[in-house]
């Protein structure tokens, strides 16, 4: 098969996607490699139908490569994941729309296109996390533990564009991150970036029934078939606190194998994805509770 990979520079000397590439051309297949943010494209020779057989993308949040991406699909050709599932999640504030109606357990979203708009959100809501709608990587994330503490943010948050803001989900300062490969789930625990001194370590661990209910119901809502879904357990149980198309998939046992079965599969496939039966309603959401004050020094992707 011939493949095409787009990867942001951000992403050139990672592990995932090379060792995939690296598996895919061991295998006898032919991968090219763009890297849409450091070179000039000419659309109408790059984008050709029946030139590759599946477009995979591995970019940070906002960078050109959806762009090519979507390109491609118009001309159609397969990608992974489907062009129009990552925009979906790749927008935060769209995401908790999707994710919300479909029935996933989600904390409350507020979206707000200015930071000042921030002042808005009730007392109620506080700890807050705040965070750019098409951030990636930990990036601009804040932990605002009170109304009071909004002014001083507000300069940090000027130019980020789109925001949502997330009531902080009280938890032990333990992350699951679930990834999905290959119709597979593998569960690892990792430190909350909102409890940087918590001992966690990153490992492999069991998957809760309900959490591994959730993950693969995530992948059915938004369309997605390689992805990551970052959840906490919450005092009322588990929320959907981010999801990622092309995640790192660390700790996942064989995972350049794994992924590039997977693309494979899909790009055989024409990269369709199955429908199913909706979730029942959500447990209600816990009123939130004083986060530590460790916390309150730490910004990350934690919600």
């Amino acid at each position: 098969m011939r493949l095409c990979f787009l990867v942001e520079e951000h992403y050139r000397h990672d592990g995932m996607p090379n060792e995939v590439v690296r598996q895919l051309t061991a295998w006898g297949h032919q991968v090219d490699v763009v890297r849409p943010g450091g070179s000039l494209l000419r659309m109408d020779g790059l984008v050709r139908a029946g030139a590759h057989d599946a477009w995979v993308l591995k970019t940070v949040s906002g960078g050109p490569g959806l762009t090519l991406l979507e390109a491609a699909a118009a001309a159609g050709t397969t990608t992974v994941n489907d062009a129009r599932s990552i925009r979906g999640v790749r927008d935060k504030a769209l995401a908790a729309a999707l994710g919300s109606a479909r029935g996933l357990p989600l904390p409350p979203t507020y979206a707000l296109a200015r930071p000042e708009l921030l002042a808005g959100v009730p007392d109620s809501a506080y700890p807050l996390v705040v965070k750019p709608a098409d951030g990636s990587s930990g990036r601009g994330v804040h932990l605002v533990p009170s109304p009071g503490r909004l002014a001083a943010l507000l300069p940090e948050l000027a130019g980020e564009g789109m925001l949502i803001a997330q009531p902080y989900v009280p938890n032990s300062g333990t992350d699951l991150k679930v990834y999905c490969v290959g119709g597979e789930l593998h569960a690892t625990e990792r430190r909350s970036p909102l409890h940087p001194d918590s001992p966690v370590r990153e490992r492999l661990v069991r998957l809760p029934a309900e959490v591994a209910r959730i993950a693969a119901r995530v992948g059915e809502v938004y369309g997605l078939d390689l992805y990551g879904v970052d959840v906490l357990l919450g005092p009322d149980g588990p929320v959907v606190v981010d999801v990622n198309d092309f995640p790192s998939f660390r700790q996942v046992p064989d995972a350049a194998a794994r992924v590039a079965r997977a693309v494979l599969e899909l790009a055989r496939s024409d990269g369709g994805h199955p429908a199913a039966a909706p979730l029942p309603p959500p447990r209600p959401y816990a009123r939130p509770v004083p986060v530590p004050a460790q916390a309150a020094a730490g910004a990350g992707d934690g919600a």
